[in-house]
């Protein structure tokens, strides 16, 4: 059976990609600071989250078809379609990429090596100096391409032997060996670009920080935000009639998987700020101790609507079964994940643009800290004052910084978040108007459609 995409649905889908161009646009032309630092920080957010999304629908459908798993075949083309928004990823991503090469963004205060590697200017960084090897524009941009680029071709591998295998049908059993070679082959690639990638994109935002559950715990977001997308999609799919074969059974290990990586997540969490807080070493604590005190909503909201929400709610076992639970769970987790990442890059950009408006690239050196006190180092972050204070705010001293777009997410974050959405949606559903939705050559999908927990 196949789907068609309806005329009010592409209406929606449009008008939501109408909302987000808006959007993008008054934080562009909104900014009077000549860095459009609001701008290419939601466009980064955006590009990032949805991004890993996809690249994490490629993952689990991997790990699946390696650990020969069948309950997922029956809707594997939701998977196979979310894969395919790499495609659009390894745009936006490049488009990101180019803006650091070409400096038409300053997100990044390790772009202007120059004056960094070199012991004789005022501005050395002897940190960022001895990352230089990894962090710098032809790593952030060759990378970039290169490994979105090895991702898209096996998912698209992936994909065109999945169909390959439905057209061919009995003799399709030589195509589905040839999917699980190359799902075998994409895992490593995996393991090591997401890893690379993470710490180009993300973390290199604080620099100077350190950690080595990073790249774990920015997986673990985008695979609990990866699975709220899936539940809200054949929810959405069913209600058009589609999917009669998936029954509450999949919804039910969908919930298991939300519930299960929401507690990893957590863990991940914990870990990285228990280790970290114990160790007060200034460069790492600084990390949480300027989230915990100049962003506290957004902190302790984290743990509320990530952990909290997703663990009271689905523990239950009758609860994964019930779809109204599923689903408002799954919305409300998906925006919390999406305000995580928020989280994960808008301090560190806007210390960086704080430094820039105020000609001050020594003086954010100091953000991320040097000393053993974390406070200390938190109170020398907020040390670009000048010019910063006219456009970009205040800084002083003991002082909780407030700027729209930045502390929280304002209505222009919100509406980007909306349009990349519907791209998102409108590639997806787009990918599954083209082709059968229930795969009935795979090797596995009597299992899936009779699946029983």
């Amino acid at each position: 059976m196949s789907y068609d995409i309806t005329s009010k649905t592409r209406v929606t889908l449009l008008g939501g990609m109408a909302i987000g161009i808006l959007c993008l646009a008054l934080s562009w032309f909104g900014d009077d600071t000549g860095m459009h630092t609001r701008f290419w920080s939601n466009f980064l957010h955006n590009s990032v989250y949805f991004t890993g999304i996809a690249l994490m629908a490629c993952f689990f459908m991997t790990a699946s078809i390696t650990a020969w798993a069948g309950w997922y075949v029956v809707f594997k083309r939701v998977w196979e379609s979310m894969s395919m928004f790499m495609i659009v990823g390894l745009v936006l991503m490049g488009i990101m990429a180019l803006s650091v090469y070409l400096d038409w963004s300053h997100l990044y205060h390790w772009q202007d090596l120059s004056l960094i590697n070199d012991p004789s200017s005022p501005e050395y960084d002897p940190i960022l100096a001895g990352k230089a090897g990894f962090l710098n524009k032809n790593f952030y941009l060759f990378g970039t391409f290169a490994m979105i680029g090895a991702w898209v071709f096996i998912a698209s591998k992936i994909r065109s032997l999945s169909l390959a295998e439905e057209k061919n049908g009995a003799d399709g059993f030589n195509y589905h060996y040839r999917v699980r070679w190359w799902a075998a082959a994409f895992l490593p690639i995996f393991g090591f670009g997401m890893a690379a990638m993470v710490w180009q994109w993300i973390m290199s935002v604080d620099a100077h920080w350190y950690s080595t559950l990073f790249a774990w715990y920015c997986g673990a977001s985008w695979f609990v935000a990866m699975i709220c997308l899936t539940i809200m999609i054949l929810l959405f799919l069913k209600s058009q009639g589609h999917f009669k074969n998936v029954s509450t059974e999949h919804f039910h290990d969908l919930g298991k998987f939300l519930f299960a990586i929401s507690i990893f997540w957590t863990y991940l969490w914990f870990s990285q700020f228990m280790l970290i807080w114990y160790a007060n070493v200034g460069e790492e604590t600084v990390y949480f101790h300027e989230r915990m005190h100049d962003y506290p909503v957004l902190f302790y909201g984290n743990l509320i609507v990530n952990f909290l929400l997703p663990f009271f709610v689905l523990m239950r076992n009758d609860t994964k079964r019930k779809m109204g639970s599923l689903a408002f769970t799954a919305g409300i987790v998906f925006v919390g994940h999406w305000v995580d990442f928020f989280l994960m890059l808008k301090p560190g950009i806007l210390h960086t643009a704080h430094a820039m408006a105020g000609h001050g690239h020594g003086d954010h050196g100091d953000s991320h800290g040097h000393g053993d006190a974390a406070h200390g180092a938190h109170d020398a972050g907020h040390g670009a004052h000048g010019a910063a204070e006219v456009v970009l705010g205040p800084a002083h001293h003991g002082e909780t910084i407030f700027e729209l777009g930045y502390t929280l997410p304002g209505f222009l974050e919100i509406g980007t978040m909306v349009g990349f959405l519907c791209l998102f949606l409108f590639f997806v559903l787009n990918s599954l108007s083209s082709v059968s939705l229930q795969s009935s050559s795979d090797p596995y999908i009597e299992e899936s459609v009779h699946h029983h927990t």
